[in-house]
């Protein structure tokens, strides 16, 4: 009799474990679901920007290449900075807080608004810059027009990754993705306007494109800004209350969590800008097709990124409520989570690897295309572990914030991205011979290194119970 009560005892201990895993993976996917369409909304305000250009002449599109390339490096600092809010508010949302979530929200934007004074500054000098680097003078010239209006887009664009994070934080973010459906057809529309003169308006070419994501972004700002204020449950926390106080303690914390995310973020990215030099010495279709392989793993990439900032946000929940079990639940139900939607996504690709090169170009049987979508089509096969990898990665990522944990991370990334990928990369791509698939090759071993030691972080410190000083303490 004792033993049969000691089985049942067992049997409901396994059943409730697992209704617990189930509930969590439920949270999760209904806080990933509308911030992974929000950054798939994104892209596709990107791409039917670039579409738009295109229709100016390759001069224009290689220029707007090049402008991009100068903002996304500033655009990628802040963007780190401002990501640690999600974090802050969510273990304050935990601990029951709402003065302290306002107080997280506070210092992201004032974050936000220092920083971006002078990155504003320093993209009126893009031209400049690009002419240093032994850009063609033409190409910096109109580079730097573009400029002109896009570097005003930096500080209400950071301003609305701080609201989408407060949103996601407090288990809203659906109103992020309602602004970013608005602003896709609004955007598409008043590009087309200002580039080509329509509607009324002057043509401006290039200069209108960087203005029309200008404005579009400040709409979407005000509107986060109006959503948070005025509708529920965003207006019981103010977020506006008392702005113009600088709270300097919370604002060292933000910076403290929030600069090494950057850091990764800006090693990650050097680390593919530096893959495109190393496919442009290698020739026109190594450079064509990585592009293509890497704007489909980009595509891809928006998923595991939501699912990311979602494990931010349920870890973070659960550090304020002090909960170690729900701590370490919730970092590797979103681990497991994308590692089988990415998994699921391999199949898919390596399917379809020989036509998702020819929605990018065509099925013409001129014999750079023809060789171009070959290529592709193998990079695509080789990125299969690739693809899992980068999932795996930003949500193992993305969890060890919810933790405050980004020192440490920042130091695997520079060890994995360059003293292991980029190292792997040149030594296959060159001196081996393997060329664009060595590149790839490399990557793949950087990335894995670099999910596998991320995950043994949060695996480690979940562990032990680790938990982070409540912010504001």
């Amino acid at each position: 009799m004792q033993l049969h009560d000691t089985q049942l005892a067992a049997d409901a201990v396994l059943s409730e474990g697992r209704a617990l895993w189930r509930a969590e993976l439920r949270a999760t996917v209904k806080l990933a679901l509308p911030i992974a369409l929000t950054q798939l909304g994104q892209v596709a305000m990107m791409t039917s920007d670039l579409v738009l250009i295109g229709h100016l002449g390759d001069g224009a599109l290689a220029a707007a290449a090049l402008a991009q390339t100068v903002l996304f490096a500033a655009f990628v600092l802040g963007m780190g900075i401002v990501s640690a809010v999600a974090p802050l508010a969510a273990q304050a949302f935990g601990a029951r807080e709402p003065r302290m979530v306002r107080r997280s929200l506070r210092v992201g934007l004032w974050a936000a608004l220092l920083l971006g004074v002078p990155m504003t500054a320093v993209q009126y000098f893009g031209e400049d810059l690009l002419r240093l680097l032994g850009e063609d003078p033409a190409s910096a010239h109109l580079a730097g027009i573009y400029l002109l209006g896009l570097g005003w887009s930096l500080v209400p664009g950071w301003w609305f990754i701080a609201l989408r994070g407060f949103m996601g934080a407090v288990n809203r973010p659906e109103p992020a993705l309602w602004i970013t459906l608005v602003a896709i057809p609004a955007n598409t529309l008043l590009a087309y306007a200002l580039i080509y003169g329509a509607f009324g308006l002057p043509q401006l070419g290039l200069l209108g494109a960087g203005a029309g994501t200008t404005v579009i972004n400040l709409a979407m700002c005000v509107a986060g800004f109006w959503i948070a204020y005025t509708q529920r449950p965003f207006r019981k926390y103010r977020v506006l209350g008392r702005f113009w106080r600088i709270d300097w303690p919370l604002l060292g914390e933000l910076t403290a969590v929030g600069a090494p995310i950057a850091g990764a973020f800006l090693l990650e990215y050097g680390l593919f800008a530096t893959a495109a030099i190393m496919m442009g010495w290698i020739g026109t279709v190594a450079l064509a097709a990585h592009q293509v392989a890497l704007q489909t793993a980009a595509i891809l990439f928006m998923v595991p990124f939501g699912i990311s900032m979602a494990a931010t946000v349920r870890v973070g929940h659960a550090v304020g409520r002090h909960d170690a079990h729900a701590m370490r639940r919730a970092g590797f139900a979103a681990i497991g989570l994308g590692a089988a939607f990415m998994a699921s996504m391999v199949l898919v690709i390596i399917a379809c690897r020989h036509v998702i090169p020819q929605l990018f170009l065509g099925t013409s049987d001129d014999a750079e295309t023809t060789a171009t979508v070959a290529l592709a089509a193998t990079l695509l096969a080789f990125g299969a572990t690739f693809f899992v990898a980068d999932g795996v990665q930003t949500i193992a990522a993305g969890a060890l914030r919810g933790l405050n944990d980004t020192r440490v991370p920042l130091l695997f990334a520079a060890v994995s991205f360059w003293a292991i990928g980029f190292a792997t990369s040149y030594t296959l791509a060159f001196p081996l011979g393997f060329k664009a698939i060595g590149i790839w090759s490399g990557f793949t071993v950087g990335l894995a290194v670099y999910a596998a030691l991320l995950v043994w972080r949060f695996n480690a410190l979940t562990r032990r119970g680790v938990m982070p000083a409540p912010p504001g303490h």
